[in-house]
């Protein structure tokens, strides 16, 4: 039976059961296979969206309008510039303003807090379209990704080797939920949070999953169907960049680190990439690379959460 999420705001991938992540990730299927093709599905017809963006995107914000269009819908950017988010106006008054004119709000903020408060004033759906604690929209175009690929989620193994992020934190729980197997391999003192691997191994208890958090890469790589890398230094850590270059050489996804995965693996990045960094372009345009299969399934799933929780 369908589980009902209208009205749901979706700020942690956490938020969702196993049931709800299926389910969007079966809409997304779907939602992807009518547009393949051409048929309609303006299930969204006159409804708004509006997006705040306190920082600057290229797949979240053609991801989340091109989905808003394909629906029937329309969505209003609002950047920096047109939101100063508890500078010009509280976050209280512009949720409560907004929630009041469109029918779901998406944000990608430096702070947590702030989706948190926007979701806290919104009588509308607010989604997480990026925080610096967590990215469930990112995760969740990635978990139909790797569903497309190997049929199954359960089970696999998800090698993440880098910071950890917003994107790792948001890893963590999606492969916890689903029951996929998933290893952390950061450098000390940059490993996930510790209260979101906590969480994240009982809600594995249930499923069957395993959370490993290592300094080792090659160990975290051994085996692994899934091999998963973001950059080392995020928006906001500019500053750092020199200094994380130096601790995290260890850490990049070459071409001798990826033969530890299993023949059958498939390598993983949410971009923008950072080539000779992070990865290096050999990996990255191999042919078991699917990082723009990643980017396009964005849009199909951004659809099935934005169709789900206010249709």
């Amino acid at each position: 039976m369908a589980v009902s999420m209208k009205g749901k705001h979706l700020l942690s991938i956490s938020d969702l059961t196993k049931e709800e992540v299926y389910q969007i990730l079966e809409t997304a299927k779907t939602l992807k296979q009518d547009l393949l093709i051409g048929r309609a599905h303006e299930l969204l017809k006159n409804k708004t969206l509006g997006m705040i963006f306190q920082k600057p995107s290229l797949r979240t914000r053609v991801a989340f309008e091109a989905a808003m269009t394909q629906l029937g819908g329309h969505a209003i950017y609002l950047g920096p510039e047109d939101i100063k988010l508890g500078r010009r106006e509280t976050t209280e008054d512009i949720a409560t303003v907004l929630s009041r004119m469109v029918d779901v709000i998406m944000a990608r903020v430096f702070g947590h807090d702030i989706v948190e408060e926007l979701a806290k004033y919104s009588r509308v759906p607010v989604i997480n379209g990026l925080s610096d604690f967590e990215h469930p929209t990112q995760i969740l175009g990635d978990l139909l990704t790797i569903w497309e690929k190997f049929q199954r989620l359960e089970g696999l193994k998800l090698a993440y080797v880098g910071d950890g992020n917003n994107v790792a934190h948001s890893l963590i729980y999606g492969a916890a939920t689903v029951g996929m197997h998933i290893w952390v391999a950061s450098p000390k003192g940059y490993e996930p949070c510790e209260e979101v691997v906590k969480r994240a191994r009982e809600i594995a208890t249930a499923t069957g999953s395993e959370v490993v958090i290592t300094n080792d890469p090659v160990k975290a790589v051994k085996d692994a169907d899934v091999v998963y890398t973001d950059v080392w230094a995020s928006m906001g850590q500019e500053s750092e960049a020199e200094e994380r270059k130096r601790i995290f050489q260890d850490y990049q996804v070459n071409e001798a680190l990826f033969e530890k995965a299993k023949d059958t693996a498939i390598f993983m990045h949410c971009l923008p990439a950072h080539y000779g960094e992070e990865v290096t372009y050999d990996v990255a345009r191999d042919r078991r690379s699917v990082i723009f299969d990643q980017a396009e399934n964005r849009m199909h799933s951004i659809k099935a959460i934005l169709v789900h929780v206010t249709g």
